[in-house]
């Protein structure tokens, strides 16, 4: 990986966003505004101001075909391909990433969640994750109340485990939607079993590279949201992105 000086980009913009009804009634969730903008721009613009240049959408749902009209080629935002692909079914993060195997071609990724929207920047994070011989990196960031995320055990300079919303959070950090895989991560994914609630998760495969020790860590600094979670959290966005805005970059689209 050390050869590799780019990341290639996934965003994943799937589900039913069935906790924002009756607003995802007629979009996909990830189509809703935030502010003056729709939600997916903000994914979008934080990769690209990472310097990346070549973005997977993996969307589904009925409303899959709107992200091609709104996004296009990619071009307005300076991408050199914007590519997409479609999840069937609701079979959790970890499956729509498995979507990207092709599209990452061997190469080591970066992964946003397409409702999760920063104050900062992932430039920092991106450049250390490229010195790594190989394995993972995440983001986390504090929260108010760890139990509604997937929560670190930190010990040293060591994550040893994500905990999913935990009753007792070991740490007032949550692991934030945005994640550094190196290629090895499909292999991850083949291996994972459903969940109890059916899904394949991310933090199974966050917690197989723990397992390897081959997972970093960083903190994300200014303010953080996952836009999509719930009402309050779409509310909130609107809120941040309006008061001091989330732009990392300009985009003018055409008429």
């Amino acid at each position: 990986m050390k050869e590799v000086n780019h990341l290639k980009g996934v965003i994943l913009a799937g589900g039913l966003g069935t906790r924002l009804f009756p607003l995802t009634r007629v979009t996909n969730k990830h189509l809703l505004p935030v502010y003056d903008k729709p939600m997916i721009f903000h994914p979008i613009e934080t990769l690209v101001n990472g310097g990346i240049e070549d973005i997977l959408v993996v969307t589904g749902g009925n409303s899959a075909g709107d992200f091609l009209k709104l996004l296009r080629n990619g071009r307005d935002f300076g991408l050199k391909h914007l590519n997409y692909a479609y999840q069937e079914g609701n079979g959790g993060i970890a499956e729509a990433l498995g979507l990207a195997e092709t599209f990452a071609d061997g190469q080591p990724i970066v992964v946003m969640l397409g409702d999760n929207i920063i104050q900062g920047n992932i430039i920092e994070a991106t450049k250390k994750f490229l010195q790594q011989e190989s394995g993972a990196k995440i983001l986390l960031h504090p929260v108010s109340d760890p139990r509604r995320f997937g929560c670190p055990v930190i010990e040293g300079d060591r994550i040893t485990r994500i905990i999913e919303k935990p009753a007792d959070p070991p740490t007032s950090y949550a692991v934030i939607g945005i994640y550094f895989y190196d290629f090895s991560v499909f292999n991850i994914i083949k291996t994972l079993k459903p969940s109890d609630r059916g899904e394949l998760e991310i933090t199974d495969v966050n917690n197989a590279y723990i397992g390897q020790g081959k997972m970093t860590y960083d903190i994300l600094h200014g303010w953080w949201t996952d836009a999509g979670s719930s009402k309050g959290a779409l509310h909130k966005a609107n809120t941040l992105v309006a008061k001091d805005g989330a732009n990392n970059l300009e985009i003018s689209l055409p008429g």
